[in-house]
């Protein structure tokens, strides 16, 4: 049965909603009406790459103008029906790829950050802005992530410097960890903190070993 875009963004903050839930920045965002949300077609196909980055760029905008703390916004594919992690990751990488592509030829990368998916400073940047970006689809291995559809959640990374700098990051952490475990039964293996290795191996929620390298070719 088709579902309209309002359906699927109802589907998509009721799960977020949910009391249990993990992540309390999330949370917060969602209460505060702060979590953006755009619907696209199939994540395997380019044809709504220039519809996520327009709306990326109209989200960093309004977020720039902000003071509040917690700000995200989620691309949410209709299809395809993701039942492997690895395959969901390689569209999350395809997806980043080409919006990365189209983004460096209006914009610097945010200079904040390093370009180098590999540098334990690395942040995707959009209209010369990072993010800390998360994804969920169907077959994750973690609850947290596990949404019945394909998810892209970009997360501006200056806000989380903001909160290191008020002291309010390490206590956030701590509890998000704690409603993880009881969530989803355990830490997230792949949950490092900042600047000790890349961020982009949060990204898909796949589990890596140390070997991985991040496909991302930025080329500013």
């Amino acid at each position: 049965m088709y579902k309209s875009d309002s359906d699927i963004k109802i589907e998509f903050e009721n799960f977020i909603r949910n009391k249990n839930f993990p992540c309390v920045a999330a949370i917060a965002a969602l209460k505060n009406e702060q979590i953006m949300t755009y619907v696209a077609g199939n994540m395997a196909c380019p044809k709504d790459d220039h519809g996520i980055l327009n709306f990326i760029y109209e989200f960093t905008d309004i977020y720039r103008k902000s003071y509040a703390d917690f700000f995200s916004a989620a691309v949410i594919f209709r299809s395809p029906d993701i039942r492997e992690e690895v395959v969901f990751e390689d569209l999350l990488w395809q997806r980043l790829q080409a919006l990365a592509v189209l983004d460096a030829g209006n914009f610097d990368y945010d200079g904040r950050v390093n370009a180098h998916p590999l540098s334990p400073e690395f942040s995707f940047s959009l209209k010369k802005e990072a993010f800390f970006v998360v994804g969920m689809n169907p077959a994750s291995s973690r609850l947290s992530r596990k949404f019945k559809y394909p998810v892209l959640i970009f997360n501006p990374h200056e806000q989380f410097r903001k909160l290191r700098e008020l002291n309010r990051y390490d206590k956030m952490k701590k509890i998000i960890r704690q409603r993880d475990i009881a969530y989803s039964g355990s830490v997230n293996p792949m949950l490092n903190d900042f600047a000790l290795v890349s961020e982009a191996t949060q990204y898909s929620g796949v589990e890596h070993d140390k070997m991985w390298k991040c496909p991302l070719k930025i080329r500013n």
